[in-house]
């Protein structure tokens, strides 16, 4: 393998960690927003912001820890057949799938984009009491897009690895199944 194509694994998978890593403490911020949310109503003081912020974080969430998801093969598959597979034929299999995933990721990335632009370009806000602008929602969208392509890209050289019988080091601690 290139040592380019080894360093661009490393650099995006250890990007994609500590990214993952952030976004699972997300759900203690959800967790204090819904909080937040059930004691104001407790107090008939209830707030205007609370539910919004919880979906808003709730993406966030999601969408960041996604490729990291990924990258730990903790994402939903067909286990089926592909568990018996040699590791080679799920390399094969996997190549494959990445390029549907790819091209699925791609079109999402540009809607994202469109999106995230036009929501800049006309100060759009959420239609609620609360009225929060949208596009700091849409360009954490965006990002995760992109950075979700940058896993799938990593994922494919991993593959391609396997097949020349090269292993590429984590640049982290962690244990992934492969």
């Amino acid at each position: 393998m290139p040592g380019w194509a080894i360093a661009y694994v490393q650099r995006i998978e250890a990007v994609n960690y500590r990214i993952g890593r952030f976004a699972m403490y997300l759900l203690f911020v959800i967790m204090g927003i819904l909080l937040w949310s059930s004691v104001t109503k407790i107090i008939k003081l209830p707030s205007l912001w609370t539910l919004e912020m919880a979906q808003f974080t709730l993406v966030a969430y999601y969408l960041l820890g996604a490729p990291y998801s990924m990258q730990l093969g903790a994402n939903v598959r067909m286990d089926l057949m592909y568990a018996r597979m040699p590791l080679r034929r799920q390399a094969l299999w996997d190549m494959f799938t990445v390029f549907c995933l790819i091209f699925y990721l791609g079109v999402m990335l540009w809607g994202a984009v469109d999106s995230t632009v036009y929501s800049l370009s006309v100060g759009e806000r959420a239609p609620s009491a609360w009225r929060p602008p949208l596009w700091p929602i849409k360009f954490i969208i965006t990002i995760s897009f992109a950075l979700m392509i940058l896993q799938a890209l990593a994922h494919l050289i991993r593959d391609i690895a396997i097949l020349r019988g090269v292993e590429i080091p984590m640049p982290f601690r962690g244990e992934v199944d492969r």
